[in-house]
C-alpha cells in the first residue's frame, strides 16, 4: 500500500512538473516571423501546405518594416480557432482567404484595403469593374509566397487569362502585342485596382495609354486623322488579329470602315461606292491600296492643304 502512495506521488510531481515546463516554453515562445506569431507558429509550420512561413520571404514579413502587419491584422483575432484544444479540426479563423472560404469578399478585401487604399494606385478601387464583380485581393494575389505571379510579367497574363479568356485568344493570334513573349504585360496597359478611364486602363484615354509607348503616333500634325486622335482601337485590336500590325481588318476594308466612298462596289458590303466617281477610278488604278500614297496615316506635316495624311515629298518628285 506504501508503495502504492509513493507512485502516486511521484507520479503527481512529474506531472506537475511538465505542465510547469509547457507553461514555461509556451511564455518563452518566440516569434519566427510576424509579430505575435508565437500563438499561431505552435501549429502552423513549414509543413503547411501551403507554406504559411514563406510570407517572410515577402514584404509582409519585414520585421524592420514597422508597417509590417501580424497574422491577425489579416485573419483575425480568431479567439476560437486559436484557443481551441479538442480532438478535431479547430474551428476556422475569422477570416480565411481560400476560394471557396465562406467569408464575404467584401471581408476578404477589407484586410487588404486596410493598408493598400492609400496606395496611388489602388484608391479607385471602389466602383471598380473587379470590385463591382466581387473580385477579392486573393483571386489574383498570392501573399504567402516569394513569388506572386501576378507581380511578375512573364506569368502575370495566366492570372488575368484566369478570368479574360477572349484575350488569351486574341494574344495567340499571328499579330499581338509581345505578351506572350514576357516583354508587355496586361499591368503596363491596365490598372486592374481601378482607373478613371475606360477599361481600367492606366491612363485617361484609350490614345493617352497607348502613346505611353507609341509616342511618334501623338502628334501635333499639320493633317491630323480623327479617328487616330479619338481612339486607336477604331483601326486596332490591341490584344491580337490576324491582320497585320494589329489591324481590325487588312487594308483596304480597314479603311472602308469610313472612307466608302472612295472604293469598289460588292466587296461583301462593306464598300458601296459609286464606279464612275473620279476617286473610285484612281483607287482602282492604283491597285485598290490606300498605303500606297498615303503612308502618314496616323497623321501627316504634308504643306498642300488639299491632301491629307500623304509623305512631305509627296510632290516633289
Amino acid at each position: 500500500m506504501k508503495l502504492l502512495r509513493y507512485v502516486w506521488a511521484a507520479a503527481t510531481l512529474c506531472g506537475l512538473a511538465f505542465a510547469g515546463a509547457s507553461s514555461a516554453q509556451a511564455a518563452d515562445a518566440k516569434d519566427l516571423v510576424l509579430k505575435g506569431d508565437a500563438k499561431c507558429t505552435s501549429c502552423h509550420d513549414e509543413a503547411d501546405a501551403p507554406a504559411v512561413l514563406s510570407i517572410g520571404k515577402t514584404r509582409h514579413g519585414v520585421q524592420a518594416d514597422g508597417r509590417t502587419p501580424s497574422c491577425t491584422s489579416c485573419h483575425g483575432d480568431s479567439a476560437d480557432h486559436a484557443g481551441y484544444q479538442g480532438k478535431d479540426k479547430p474551428p476556422k479563423p475569422d477570416r480565411v482567404f481560400s476560394k471557396n472560404s465562406a467569408t464575404p469578399v467584401s471581408t476578404k478585401n477589407e484586410a487588404c484595403l486596410t493598408c493598400h487604399q492609400k496606395d496611388s494606385k489602388r484608391h479607385l478601387w471602389s466602383g471598380s469593374a473587379h470590385e463591382a464583380n466581387d473580385v477579392a485581393c486573393v483571386s489574383c494575389h498570392q501573399v504567402h509566397t516569394a513569388h506572386d505571379k501576378v507581380r511578375d510579367k512573364r506569368t502575370q497574363p495566366e492570372v488575368c487569362y484566369t478570368c479574360h479568356k477572349e484575350q488569351r485568344a486574341q494574344f495567340n493570334k499571328q499579330s499581338h502585342h509581345p505578351t506572350p513573349e514576357g516583354k508587355v504585360a496586361c499591368s503596363d496597359c491596365h490598372n486592374p485596382h481601378g482607373t478613371a478611364g475606360p477599361k481600367l486602363l492606366a491612363k485617361d484615354s484609350v490614345t493617352a495609354t497607348c502613346y505611353t509607348c507609341h509616342a511618334e503616333k501623338r502628334g501635333p500634325f499639320v493633317h491630323n486623322h480623327q479617328p487616330v486622335n479619338d481612339d486607336c482601337t477604331n483601326c486596332h485590336m490591341p490584344h491580337g488579329t490576324t491582320a497585320d500590325n494589329l489591324l481590325k481588318a487588312r487594308p483596304p476594308l480597314v479603311c472602308y470602315q469610313c472612307h466608302s466612298g472612295h472604293g469598289t462596289p460588292g466587296i461583301a458590303g462593306i464598300a458601296p461606292g459609286v464606279t464612275s466617281s473620279p476617286k473610285a477610278n484612281t483607287f482602282i488604278e492604283q491597285g485598290r491600296g490606300c498605303l500606297n500614297c498615303h503612308t502618314e496615316i496616323h497623321g501627316s506635316n504634308n504643306p498642300n492643304g488639299g491632301q491629307n495624311l500623304l509623305p512631305p515629298a509627296f510632290f516633289l518628285r
